[in-house]
């Protein structure tokens, strides 16, 4: 049964935070905010619970996930990060952008692009999700959730909890987040080139759009 748990927006309530986080090591979808956009997370290594993701958004082969990290320390260990590209990420993080960056070893194969091997790398400015990944951790494996057919992201806890509440274990209210997914940065191909344009400010980061 899909437990919904309204939190403080800006002082979660870690007895709370802390069912998810049970909830993730158990194998299940939970869906939680973030500086953009609510996102639905689970288990980096659960191969089950991406296909469930997988499932809600109706993506294919190619999709992107997203590793949701806590801090830069813990990016180096999931994507390979030269001086110029760790310059930028200090100035840009936390905050609402998504970077793609070449894939260590760490990150299972599944998780990566196809034929670039790549990953996608993300750290929030949001106090649920810093949490939450301080809890846990290790990164959430997330995406944005945007349901097939939707014009915008969901933003609405009780809307997520009635149109989902079959398909993930907890929803992890903290208010309304906003449409705008993040800012997508391609670092894995020389300069920084924006492929999604979201919420983050290009202008921060000196990249040109893609």
């Amino acid at each position: 049964m899909t437990e919904i748990l309204e939190l403080h927006p800006k002082n979660p309530q870690v007895r709370l935070v802390r069912r998810a986080v049970d909830a993730v090591r158990a194998g299940s979808v939970i869906v939680y905010p973030t500086d953009s956009c609510y996102a639905l997370g689970c288990a980096i290594g659960d191969k089950g619970a991406m296909e469930r993701i997988a499932h809600i958004r109706q993506t294919d082969k190619h999709h992107h996930f997203t590793l949701v990290c806590r801090d830069l320390s813990e990016i180096a260990r999931y994507a390979r990060v030269e001086n110029w590209q760790y310059r930028l990420l200090k100035a840009a993080t936390p905050g609402p952008y998504t970077f793609i960056l070449e894939a260590t070893r760490e990150v299972p194969r599944r998780l990566q692009n196809p034929k670039r091997r790549t990953i996608g790398i993300r750290i929030p400015d949001h106090p649920v999700p810093l949490l939450l990944l301080g809890e846990l951790g290790e990164p959430l494996m997330s995406s944005t959730l945007h349901l097939p057919g939707d014009p915008y992201p969901l933003t609405n806890a009780k809307e997520i909890y009635a149109r989902l509440h079959h398909q993930v274990a907890v929803v992890l209210d903290g208010g309304n987040c906003g449409l705008n997914p993040t800012t997508v940065v391609d670092l894995a191909s020389g300069a920084p080139s924006i492929v999604r344009l979201g919420k983050g400010d290009p202008a921060r980061l000196g990249a040109t759009v893609s």
